[in-house]
């Protein structure tokens, strides 16, 4: 069976979804590999090395002669409605934010496996692409806040005087949270952070940083499914916020790394929280795509706010596209994911794509499979979406049938 690889088509990305290696790893599984010349020209892939791994290179990819679509970033309507009925794609699919996708999907047939769904389990780990990529996106946070800020990150001892380390904040210990401190820490910077999973407190230790404790809630009442951290309530977060504006006050250096999987970002520093703090001090928000949990962040911009003693300003940065911005090994680590994941749909190793939805991990990065949507919370969303459209529809109609018996009315009298 053939495994098409397009180039992305999103401005800003670079990533690729397959590299000379992972393409000699889908070969040996009897597949047969296309890719789109220029694909991984931006992660530092000539289209030659592909050939030299087995690959064809083809001018443009004819997406209806492909078996499995391997991509980054979530298919267009018009790219999922371009494939085969039957046909099976691998990659990020942000479900919640691309429901007409989805939709063409299941009319199309398409069995669709969203990598972000990959069940957070042992034998799965090499499929986490969540993972992989959120290991780029921290170190990326440090370094656009240390290009940024208008002093050192470590201690120096001078002749001259002793400069102190600049005071770096972590919001979110995650994968993205712990990466991001522990390259702070690598930078000598001193670094405290904060998650509301009271369990993660050794895990930012491990990485060098101070946790900072706030009373918020059990460790049983914040953390969700698979080890992400649930949304507060509208109180709780409040109070959260309230805790917190004394350590964001006392940072040189604020990064966000909070998330909720199929969610908003939540809301965790407002714009007051950060006019608090000194003059040149910056914001990184790494959660600006999804809604970002700084109040007035915008995707790929720095936006400058006063402080409120009016000395100064505080940049805020909106990351975008982080993980596209180091595209080699972004590509080399996301890659790695999928054809791990695709190595799961041909157990043979014969060349024969047949998933196993007896296997939880392909069940459950199942997105559509057989005209249906095989994850219930997509399924719920998209029922909800086409059950506002035919309200709407309905509302449309009604009023043209009342204009044209209201136009009948006014020409018989």
């Amino acid at each position: 069976m053939r495994v098409g690889i397009a180039r992305e088509r999103p401005a800003g990305e670079k990533r690729v979804a397959a590299t000379p290696e992972s393409v000699r790893q889908l070969a040996g599984l009897g597949l047969t590999v296309a890719i789109e010349s220029g694909a991984g020209t931006a992660a530092g892939h000539a289209d030659a090395t592909y050939r030299d791994a087995g690959a064809d290179v083809v001018p443009a990819l004819d997406l209806a002669s492909v078996d499995v679509l391997a991509h980054v970033r979530p298919l267009d309507p018009a790219v999922a409605a371009g494939l085969g009925p039957g046909a099976v794609t691998v990659g990020l699919a942000s479900p919640s934010t691309e429901l007409p996708t989805v939709r063409t999907l299941v009319e199309r047939r398409i069995t669709a496996f969203a990598l972000e769904l990959v069940p957070r389990i042992s034998r799965a780990q090499s499929m986490d692409a969540l993972t992989s990529q959120a290991l780029v996106t921290g170190y990326r946070c440090v370094l656009e806040a240390a290009t940024r800020l208008p002093r050192f990150f470590p201690l120096y001892m001078t002749a001259a005087g002793t400069i102190p380390p600049a005071r770096v904040l972590v919001l979110g210990a995650g994968v993205a949270g712990l990466q991001a401190i522990g390259t702070a820490k690598r930078l000598g910077a001193r670094v405290s952070a904060n998650d509301i999973r009271p369990a993660s407190a050794d895990e930012v230790a491990s990485m060098g940083g101070t946790f900072i404790h706030l009373d918020l809630a059990s460790a049983e009442a914040t953390a969700g499914a698979g080890g992400y951290a649930r949304e507060l309530t509208a109180d709780r977060g409040a109070l959260q916020r309230q805790l917190l504006a004394p350590h964001v006050a006392d940072a040189d250096v604020l990064i966000t790394t909070a998330a909720v999987p199929g969610r908003r970002a939540p809301l965790l520093v407002t714009r007051e929280m950060v006019a608090g703090m000194r003059p040149g001090s910056v914001v990184v928000d790494m959660a600006a795509e999804s809604g970002g949990n700084v109040e007035g962040s915008v995707p790929g911009e720095d936006v400058a706010v006063a402080t409120a003693d009016g000395a100064g300003e505080v940049t805020v940065v909106g990351l975008k596209d982080a993980a596209s911005a180091m595209a080699a090994d972004a590509s080399r680590l996301y890659a790695k994911n999928v054809s791990n994941f695709i190595e799961l749909l041909v157990p043979a190793k014969d060349g024969d794509v047949r998933p196993d939805f007896d296997d939880e991990v392909i069940a459950g990065a199942c997105l559509t499979h057989n005209g249906e949507v095989r994850h219930p919370p997509t399924a719920d969303a998209l029922a909800a979406l086409t059950t506002t459209r035919q309200a709407s529809g309905a509302e449309v109609r009604a009023e043209g049938r009342g204009r044209a018996i209201d136009e009948t009315e006014e020409g018989a009298g």
